[in-house]
């Protein structure tokens, strides 16, 4: 099994409205995932660069950043970053303009991990539903273009309050729309935001949203995570620990 997360990271400020890096990566320690899709990790004004120090990343953590066409300064595409554990190989990463109103993107990272191939897109969607929808359009016209048949994992805020979202339709004509659970705001969770999306070839064996003391206040958002099984994977050896409340 391998797991996934996405986590929405409000350029690591916390439900205190400080900027605590440190904290947003403690978070990450405690998910315990193998990939991690990151949103909104770049600051949004001025010169744009990451909330999270690459270095921090490299000395408190396992885990190593996607490389992807990203300002000087910046850690990722439009804010999204996808974080791989030591042992993970990058094969290659695309990135996606959206079409919407304000900056919006998707990164296609290929992966081998093993003797196994994975691909994960990392995406946040916009505050619109019609925006919405093209932007999903836009992703899985983009998967067309690539190889087929390769095991693939999406995730990030879809920003979709519906259940019945249209964009959670799209999306699920092909692929299974995974509900980790209600991950939108943190202190008190009303909407589930933040979902994972897993082709055919991708077998779900259990999903959830990561709480504790420290992810109820280092973002507005609650990370999700999802164990995932598909072809090659059972060449990795990975014991998958239960998740459990940190202080």
């Amino acid at each position: 099994m391998l797991r996934v997360a996405s986590y929405n990271i409000r350029k690591s400020i916390g439900t205190d409205w400080r900027r605590r890096p440190m904290q947003t990566l403690a978070v990450l320690n405690e998910i315990d995932a193998d990939v991690v899709a990151l949103q909104e990790v770049d600051r949004r004004f001025g010169a744009r660069t990451s909330s999270l120090p690459r270095q921090a990343i490299r000395d408190e953590t396992r885990y190593v950043p996607v490389a992807l066409d990203a300002r000087p300064g910046g850690l990722g595409w439009h804010g999204n970053v996808v974080l791989v554990r030591d042992g993970i190989e990058v094969l290659g990463a695309d990135c996606l303009t959206l079409p919407a109103l304000e900056p919006r993107g998707a990164a296609f990272v290929e992966l081998a991990v093993g003797k196994a191939r994975l691909r994960v897109v990392a995406m946040h969607l916009g505050l619109l539903g019609l925006w919405r929808r093209r932007q999903a359009a836009a992703i899985l016209s983009h998967l067309m273009s690539l190889k087929p048949g390769v095991p693939t994992v999406m995730m990030g805020d879809l920003n979709e309050w519906n259940p019945q979202g249209r964009c959670f339709k799209l999306f699920g004509k092909a692929h299974q729309v995974v509900v980790p659970g209600r991950s939108f705001p943190s202190r008190m969770p009303l909407g589930a935001l933040d979902r994972i999306i897993l082709s055919p070839e991708v077998r779900l064996v259990d999903t959830g949203v990561h709480v504790s003391n420290r992810s109820r206040g280092a973002s507005d958002h609650l990370p999700v995570y999802a164990d995932v099984a598909f072809p090659g994977s059972e060449s990795v050896r990975r014991h998958v620990r239960p998740l459990v409340s940190q202080p």
